[in-house]
């Protein structure tokens, strides 16, 4: 591919996904004579896909782009959905557009080749995905506990298949995330917080303590079944996700004030009333404190 494309190596991490690389990649761009009929590749996991996509829908008002996926978290949801963005200082996916890939292209095997932290970052949204709207999707992936799982072919596609489908179902009632997609930043809230106050977990291993929080307290405060909270704690731990964490209540509520789900102090929250339902709850910023405390946070 190397030898035949003309190719821009974007650096790992998210400390890599700013307005800083974006720049070097227009400059690239540029040098290498891209013009309207250029199309842009990406090859790679989130953050790669993120990248392209923000600068292909900006670069000359907006280029063709496509992606080939190949992380777990990529091909479940981060390439899927049209949403593209770079980071601003501490503050995720602040700057983006919406804007749909020609195509994405995803392939379990690549999914051999990932660290097994990174698999179990990636099966957090999978996790995600079936609160949010699979009872079905959460069942077979509670059958299918091990870490063998990743090897097997025909069970990661199914998990890849069946997330995708779902979320590709979502975006197609709401691309811009005016209504109905909000139910996809289920745990993301808190996760994205957490993310801020510290730089130990990965996106994944913060949206699982994100939904554990936010599961217990619907259940705390009669919203969700009861019996949804056990359920997703032994598949967090079975699939070892974390449940809990260090940072306080004020830190979480702090950081969460600067969120893009915060509108007018009024902060769109994803509750969930049953494994396979969600519903958003409009809150004022302030009532966020008790919702955390409520969720076990300190």
């Amino acid at each position: 591919l190397r030898e035949r494309y003309d190719y821009i190596i974007v650096g790992h991490g998210e400390g890599n996904k700013n307005l800083v690389a974006v720049q070097t990649i227009y400059s690239r761009l540029l040098d290498m004579g891209a013009d309207r009929s250029t199309t842009l590749l990406g090859i790679g996991g989130g953050i790669v896909t993120d990248i392209t996509g923000y600068v292909a829908s900006t670069f000359m008002r907006g280029l063709d782009f496509g992606f080939i996926s190949t992380s777990l978290l990529g091909q479940v949801d981060a390439s899927i959905g049209g949403k593209n963005g770079v980071n601003i200082a501490n503050y995720k996916n602040m700057v983006g557009t919406f804007a749909q890939p020609r195509f994405v292209i995803s392939d379990v095997e690549f999914l051999r080749t990932l660290p097994l932290r990174e698999l179990r970052a990636g099966m957090a949204e999978v996790v995600k995905m079936a609160i949010v709207g699979d009872a079905e999707l959460f069942a077979f992936i509670e059958d299918n506990i091990s870490e063998q799982c990743y090897r097997d072919s025909d069970i990661m596609r199914r998990i890849v298949l069946e997330s995708a489908r779902l979320k590709a179902d979502i975006v197609d009632r709401d691309e811009c995330e005016k209504g109905v997609r909000r139910v996809l930043n289920l745990g993301h809230t808190i996760g994205h917080a957490i993310e801020k106050c510290t730089n130990k977990l990965n996106h994944g291993e913060a949206v699982a303590i994100g939904m554990a929080v936010i599961t217990r307290a619907a259940v705390e405060m009669g919203i969700c079944a009861a019996d949804a909270l056990p359920r997703l704690l032994a598949l967090l731990k079975q699939y070892d996700l974390p449940a809990e964490t260090d940072c306080t209540a004020e830190d979480l509520f702090a950081a969460a004030l600067s969120d893009k789900k915060m509108s007018g102090g009024t902060l769109h929250l994803v509750v969930p009333e049953r494994i396979g339902c969600c519903r958003v709850e409009k809150i004022p910023a302030e009532s966020f404190r008790d919702w955390l405390r409520a969720g076990g946070v300190r």
